[in-house]
């Protein structure tokens, strides 16, 4: 997955794409990529913005306090790191994965891989270890803030091909959980408790 530091990221937009946005009175986001978009947002939309323009807004006062922006003759160059918080709001419903609070991921964003990284617990496989995978292995975005003094990091993923992640998520489990099995004498599975059995069937490694 690529990383999209808004820290360090500057996004060029069209001046005459956004004035005509703003005075559309729809809800519009710009995407990281800089290109103007309305609702209803795809989970191909990753936003530093969103909302209404009121009526006879400037561009500042449309984006507001929390966006830097310099207007250079046909383009509005934006630095959004300072709104991040309404950024994740904005953004969050759409992510694959949410890893902004302390507590790091405790979600998937589809059903289907919610499922298996809960049946994967069970192996003691965590959700950090899975999205350490999907960020290696996926394409996709992570859509971050994050700094080295003092460290500091809070990130939105999104992979391109959900149903392509879902199906690296189950065989990077299944796997893990099938080398415990044969390997692990507490993960025997004459020694698996009836979640853990569970687990197993789930993951076709147990009738």
């Amino acid at each position: 997955m690529k990383k999209f530091n808004l820290f360090k990221e500057i996004i060029v937009v069209d001046k005459n794409t956004l004035l005509e946005a703003m005075s559309s009175q729809k809800n519009f986001g710009i995407r990281i990529d800089g290109e103007i978009c309305y609702e209803p947002f795809t989970t191909a939309d990753i936003l530093i913005y969103s909302g209404v323009s009121a009526d006879n807004n400037s561009i500042e006062s449309t984006l507001g306090k929390n966006y830097q922006i310099v207007e250079d003759d046909d383009r509005v160059l934006i630095k959004a790191f300072s709104n991040w918080q309404e950024i994740i709001g904005f953004n969050k419903l759409r992510a694959t994965y949410d890893d902004t609070t302390a507590d790091g991921v405790d979600e998937f964003g589809t059903k289907e891989m919610e499922d298996i990284g809960w049946n994967a617990t069970e192996f003691n496989i965590s959700y950090r270890a899975i999205v350490d995978m999907l960020e290696s292995e996926c394409d996709g975005t992570l859509i971050c803030i994050e700094q080295v003094e003092p460290y500091q990091f809070s990130g939105l993923g999104f992979v391109a091909n959900l149903d392509e992640a879902k199906d690296m998520m189950f065989e990077f489990c299944q796997k893990k959980i099938k080398k415990l099995i044969l390997e692990d004498e507490d993960f025997a599975l004459d020694n698996l408790s009836d979640d853990e059995l569970e687990a197993a069937k789930f993951f076709n490694l147990a009738e």
